[in-house]
């Protein structure tokens, strides 16, 4: 895997460093971390800044890999002993960019997707929310603002400026000014209409 051409590279250092100084960190602070590496390759010296996918588990909040948004191949486990306990504590942190529900309970999915708020969703996959061309994706509140990709992203990044002129004409004023007659009826009717 680590010469492996098609296994992904952290293609900058300071990414790379920090990812692993999460690992350590975790490990400092109690966590169990399994590498992926069925090989067992040794990738303490790798030049080409790749680490094998590793799972953490026995997670804390003090952890710093439970603060960050990761984008590298750690995944923390967070146990949970029920689907409420699970939504109460996506509540009770920021908003995530992705929320991934796997299960096969309509019930407790829309449990998830009623109790939770996020940037998108993929039931039962990961990522492919944002693949889906025609799917707005981006994040919420700390994860991120606006969303892009099709008609979306055309809206979200290109602002379109209203610009209204009030009319020159003294009638106009009058429209607005009571008291309100038969004309500031017929004038806001067609204005709802328009909608």
């Amino acid at each position: 895997m680590k010469e492996n051409g098609d296994y992904s590279s952290i293609i900058i250092e300071r990414h790379f460093n920090r990812l692993r100084s999460w690992i350590n960190d975790a490990k400092q602070k109690g966590a169990r971390v399994i590498e992926l590496n069925p090989a067992g390759e040794d990738f303490s010296n790798s030049k080409l800044h790749r680490l094998p996918p590793s799972l953490i588990l026995d997670v804390n909040e003090e952890m710093t890999v439970m603060q960050e948004e990761i984008f590298g191949p750690l995944l923390p486990i967070k146990t949970y002993d029920n689907i409420e306990e699970a939504v109460t504590y996506v509540r009770n942190h920021p908003s995530p960019l992705a929320l991934y529900y796997f299960g096969n309970d309509l019930a407790e999915e829309r449990l998830v997707l009623d109790g939770t708020i996020s940037g998108g969703v993929t039931i039962n996959d990961c990522l492919a929310h944002a693949s889906v061309k025609s799917l707005p994706f981006g994040g919420i509140r700390p994860s991120g603002m606006g969303a892009y990709q099709g008609k979306t992203g055309f809206l979200t990044f290109s602002h379109a400026r209203s610009v209204y002129r009030q009319s020159r004409s003294a009638q106009a004023e009058h429209l607005m000014r009571p008291p309100f007659g038969s004309q500031t009826r017929a004038f806001l009717l067609e204005a709802i209409t328009l909608e």
